[in-house]
């Protein structure tokens, strides 16, 4: 394992994030040139994708450097903490949210977009990477604790044009019980694919950009008949694959 004993989680930590089905550690993930390699990568992408680079999914498809990020040892030393030694790369996202202009993303669970795709969504967990410092000003993530026990809520329609998504759920959410994500860069937070999550709109002049690195257990079963998994790519990352899933082995 290459993180110290320092960086890897306390069972108290453990025990919170199952329970509250979030977690914020404080911790840096990577040694500070190998972040600022991945902040170079994005600031790549930016320039030559503009506007486009504001939602990058995916990128590992066709970019192997990320690997060096989602299959390092740092964060399957943390994942493996939350969901066991059997992992499987989900999927990774680059999220940028402009100054002044980058819309809010609104309350959702990821596990209502997958839904079908898994058998269970018990042990599938999302490491938030902060590759700009995430505040609230400048529309940092937000979890409704707790909300994780349910994952599948009613949604309703929304006008695209002042929300990232063209869904939100459709119960009212009540910002006092929201707990806000301030990250400084290179730090991280993990969170359940079941929990009630959305961010406001950056107004600030600064610039909010997280790096998503998403995970399984692979003892889950991902569903061969579902139109969503027929092309999309998932790649083993330690351990057994219990749930025999088409796994990429690099």
């Amino acid at each position: 394992m290459n993180l110290d004993s320092a960086s890897l989680l306390s069972q108290e930590e453990k025990e919170f994030y199952w329970e509250k089905g979030y977690l914020l550690t404080e911790k840096k993930l990577f040694a500070q040139p190998k972040f600022s390699t991945l902040y170079t990568i994005f600031e790549e992408y930016l320039e030559n994708y503009g506007a486009n680079a504001e939602q990058l999914d995916t990128p590992h498809f066709n970019d192997s450097r990320l690997f060096d990020y989602l299959l390092a040892d740092e964060v399957l030393d943390v994942i493996e903490e939350i969901i066991g030694p059997n992992i499987g790369l989900w999927s990774s996202h680059f999220i940028c949210k402009q100054p002044k202009i980058g819309k809010r993303t609104p309350w959702h669970e990821d596990s209502a977009y997958w839904k079908g795709r898994f058998d269970k969504f018990d042990g599938v967990v999302t490491l938030w990477l902060a590759i700009d410092e995430s505040t609230i000003e400048n529309g940092c993530m937000g979890v409704l604790p707790e909300s994780h026990k349910n994952g599948f809520s009613e949604y309703k329609i929304l006008d695209k044009n002042s929300a990232t998504f063209e869904e939100e759920i459709s119960t009212k959410i009540n910002e006092e019980d929201i707990v806000w994500f301030e990250l400084p860069r290179n730090t991280y937070s993990l969170h359940d694919s079941r929990i009630i999550h959305g961010a406001n709109a950056n107004t600030s002049d600064k610039r909010r950009t997280g790096y998503t690195m998403r995970y399984f257990n692979t003892d889950l079963k991902l569903n061969p008949d579902h139109p969503g998994n027929k092309t999309h790519k998932t790649y083993h990352c330690r351990g057994d694959n219990r749930g025999n899933n088409p796994l990429i082995y690099l």
